[in-house]
């Protein structure tokens, strides 16, 4: 659950120079597993190098003005990482970098130090920090540890680690089919139709301008930081847009429908790049690069990650083979039953629809090319409170 911070001037210098001591800890560490040789031997896990991190804070009045609580946690988050990387769940730890990767994490008996100012605003207790205010948007939860970010916006947040209870269904039986799409990014088997507002056409055109600016402007110049200042915070708003359609949207499906029927999609497979290598380079590189933006533009990920923490075990994937092409109401599949992107009629029965809303209708019923059925997984799951804010699908007619 993440919540705005808003530290002072003199405490966000401190948060910085915290940011700071844990990206050093975590790329000396990182340094050191990347050295592992056959003929060396093992290299030096969490426990050695904690010793290690204790050693360099005797020998550097850097480190040891610093929390000793971020540092070491600087190191047991990369141990995780290096563990999830070995799972096969994750890609191997990378560098962090100064601008890119501003955040630090405290666990333990300090990581639940947190007062009530008012109604409105609370405080934490950073180590090494003070009494931190960040605004209280909702009730605070029961949590463990607690992350400090940065975005690349300037803007500070405070993450608590802390597991929401699942959203209620409404016990009805009901079953959606959701369809994914570019132009239009859900289409529901009701007929709803709806997409994240993204940025304003005002908007769109000044990042537009600000980036030309800042493909022209000389780096490490104080023109290009101003620049890439404005940039981040038009992105962090176009973000901030999707990541809240997202969670209003999921949130509205699993409280109004049992069951929740989405393709099966390999959304990190469909945004690869298609530059190829220097021997076999790629084809129409800046058409696929537009699909990507755009794929990843709609949330297609995200809203099945949330549609999955808040309804577990209602959410069901079906194969997405010709769920397009094939008509809802007698089930003939051919290619030219979609005449456009948003027109089907049906070159055997006349069916006329909406492209997405009879694909998300396929979808709901499980029918693939043919009328077959496909299985889905999951099953019903145990239900819980719901959360406080309730989104509103938009009806059809406005779009």
């Amino acid at each position: 659950m993440r919540f705005r911070l808003y530290p002072t001037s003199t405490q966000e210098s401190l948060l910085l120079e915290a940011c700071g001591q844990a990206r050093f800890v975590w790329n000396l560490g990182l340094e050191q597993r990347l050295m592992w040789a056959r003929w060396k031997g093992p290299t030096p896990g969490y426990n050695a190098q904690s010793a290690q991190l204790t050693q360099a804070r005797a020998a550097s009045p850097w480190l040891a003005a610093g929390s000793q609580t971020v540092q070491q946690q600087a190191l047991r988050d990369l141990d995780q990482a290096w563990r999830n990387f070995f799972a096969g769940t994750h890609r191997r730890p990378t560098w962090r970098k100064q601008g890119r990767h501003e955040g630090l994490r405290v666990v333990g008996a300090q990581a639940l130090r947190a007062r009530a100012d008012n109604h409105r605003w609370s405080s934490v207790l950073v180590p090494k920090v003070g009494w931190v205010r960040f605004r209280r948007s909702r009730a605070l939860p029961a949590w463990k540890s607690y992350r400090i970010t940065r975005d690349r916006a300037g803007r500070w947040h405070l993450g608590l680690a802390a597991i929401p209870a699942p959203v209620p269904g409404p016990g009805t039986g009901q079953v959606v089919g959701v369809d994914r799409g570019v132009a239009v990014a859900v289409a529901l088997s009701t007929g709803e139709l709806t997409s994240p507002a993204g940025l304003r056409p005002g908007e769109a055109g000044r990042l537009l301008r600000l980036q030309r600016r800042l493909a022209r402007s000389r780096r490490r110049s104080n023109r290009r930081t101003v620049l890439k200042a404005q940039v981040a915070g038009l992105k962090a708003r176009q973000a901030d847009r999707r990541k809240d359609w997202v969670e209003k949207t999921s949130t509205d499906l699993a409280r109004r429908f049992d069951v929740i029927r989405v393709e099966d999609l390999k959304v990190a497979s469909m945004t690869r790049t298609a530059r190829g290598t220097l021997a076999k380079p790629g084809r129409r590189v800046a058409q696929k690069a537009g699909l990507n933006r755009g794929i990843l533009a709609a949330g297609w990920g995200a809203l099945v990650t949330r549609l999955e923490h808040k309804a577990p075990g209602r959410v069901e994937k079906v194969s997405p083979a010709y769920t397009s092409q094939t008509c809802y109401a007698c089930g003939y599949c051919a290619a030219e039953n979609r005449k456009s992107q948003a027109v089907f009629v049906c070159a055997s029965c006349g069916h006329r629809d909406n492209a997405d809303v009879n694909a998300a209708r396929n979808i709901a019923r499980g029918r693939t090319a043919g009328g077959r059925s496909v299985a889905a997984r999951g099953d019903m799951g145990a239900l819980a409170r719901s959360v406080k804010r309730e989104p509103q699908l938009v009806a059809p007619s406005r779009w």
